[in-house]
């Protein structure tokens, strides 16, 4: 067994680093009812955000139901396992049970096609404790962050993680130097999972490691495309720019619009001129290297883009956050739009049991005019949420609108159901166990006139005799 698993925290007490975020956790978990929002774990991988839920199950004494990206997370699987799961009691007899969702900002595909609408719906009628667990905080759509409690965890602090190594190099019965646990731990950057890989990976088959015997297992450091496009401001040297391209794990295609998004950052207008002739001309190498399939012209891209555009930039530096491609911004929106027009679509047509096409050349206007006329009948009627209902509304504020009051208005309806199903629990009760018996009120005597009461005669207890065996005949 790797020495990941085998080592795993049991405890809160034995996750490293992120001291804030576990109390975060343990007091969450100690004042948890069922009016509390879920907590979402966010942070960059291999940090202990997983570890330190199942370490918290473990200190409160939870079962654990575990949904992760090797897991298919349809609607319909997140609704059987983990929505059953958030509002059903422990088999175990636990007091609760904790829902893990692991990667939540990983929904994609269609293995999870309408997954993240399932969690938000498990959010909504949770009874058991639940716990998101998150790479990227805006990877996650705004109606689940809005509806959990983040709980930030950070990259691991080296000198943190060296007592660490320490200690499994002592349980294994590895000795290590100072300076190789230092190495490693550096090298991990801030990721305690990898450190511990790495450490795993050079011990194997030796009980001593020095400097030498760690280097090749560091972690493989791959370039950012955010270090390439801050290289390109700067005074960097083309040989050092065609280093970092080949580096970073994008391809040309990606790299060329990461850098057009970044060419309004360039002061002057010829800078500017200059960039998008270089760019378009790196286009047109690239377009050749799909038509042809000649990958050797890769590099020629390459070189025209990234040179071209240092020169532009003039290595004046980069003073200002670097954002994703617009295009990209652009594109999510269209895809998300799509979907949400497919999504409704789909609805109507089945209630009117009518091919999609049909509706959308035929009926759709008439639709249209009707749902206008009564928008609230038929989001209830059809579940549509917000994006749907403005789908033929065209009119945000007020969809937000209708769709919160139905929500309000299936909460109390929820909450009148749930206490006429208590009334009735109790009359049942009450009728099946009967009024008890009162007993019968004794009448004072009254005393004749001119005759003063006796006083009370003290009577004798019974006396006691020898018990035989013939007592119980």
């Amino acid at each position: 067994m790797d020495w990941v698993e085998k080592y795993r925290p049991a405890h809160l007490a034995d996750i490293v680093g992120n001291s804030t975020a576990v109390r975060q956790m343990a007091e969450w978990a100690k004042t948890w009812t069922r009016k509390s929002r879920p907590l979402l774990l966010y942070g960059k991988p291999g940090i202990g955000k997983t570890s330190s839920a199942w370490a918290l199950a473990n200190d409160m004494g939870w079962d654990v139901i575990e949904l992760n990206a090797s897991d298919q997370r349809t609607a319909a699987v997140i609704e059987r396992i983990a929505g059953g799961g958030s509002t059903t009691a422990s088999l175990t007899g636990a007091s609760h049970k904790l829902i893990v969702i692991d990667e939540a900002d990983n929904l994609q595909g269609t293995a999870d096609r309408g997954g993240a609408k399932a969690i938000v719906d498990c959010i909504n009628r949770a009874q058991q404790p639940m716990i998101l667990i998150a790479n990227d905080l805006y990877g996650l759509s705004p109606e689940i962050r809005n509806r959990s409690e983040p709980v930030q965890f950070k990259a691991v602090q080296a000198r943190t993680i060296v007592p660490r190594l320490k200690y499994l190099c002592s349980a294994e019965k590895v000795i290590c130097s100072d300076t190789a646990l230092r190495v490693i731990a550096e090298s991990a950057e801030g990721d305690i999972r990898s450190a511990v890989n790495m450490l795993y990976a050079s011990a194997i088959g030796r009980t001593t490691l020095d400097d030498d015997g760690v280097h090749t297992s560091q972690k493989d450091e791959r370039v950012s495309i955010f270090t390439l496009i801050t290289a390109l401001f700067g005074r960097t040297h083309d040989g050092e720019l065609m280093r970092l391209s080949r580096e970073v794990e994008d391809t040309p295609e990606t790299i060329e619009q990461w850098v057009e998004g970044s060419v309004h950052l360039i002061p002057d207008l010829s800078g500017t001129e200059l960039a998008y002739r270089c760019l378009s001309r790196a286009d047109e190498y690239l377009g050749y290297t799909y038509r042809r399939q000649y990958h050797t012209l890769w590099r020629y891209a390459t070189a025209i883009m990234l040179l071209g555009f240092a020169d532009a930039a003039g290595g004046k530096g980069l003073h200002t956050r670097i954002m994703p491609p617009e295009r990209w911004r652009r594109m999510s929106t269209a895809k998300r739009q799509k979907s949400i027009r497919i999504s409704t679509l789909n609805k109507v047509a089945a209630l009117m049991h009518i091919p999609q096409n049909t509706l959308r050349e035929q009926y759709l206007g008439t639709v249209s005019l009707l749902i206008e006329h009564d928008p609230a009948g038929f989001a209830r009627d059809l579940s549509f949420d917000a994006d749907q209902l403005n789908f033929f509304l065209s009119d945000r504020a007020r969809s937000g609108a209708i769709i919160k009051a139905l929500v309000q208005e299936e909460k109390e309806r929820e909450k009148a159901l749930q206490k006429e199903r208590e009334n009735t629990s109790r009359d049942e009760k009450k009728r099946k166990t009967g009024p008890a018996p009162e007993p019968p009120k004794e009448e004072p005597a009254v005393p004749e006139a001119g005759i003063t009461p006796a006083e009370p005669v003290e009577k004798k207890p019974p006396a006691k005799t020898q018990s035989t065996l013939f007592d119980g005949f």
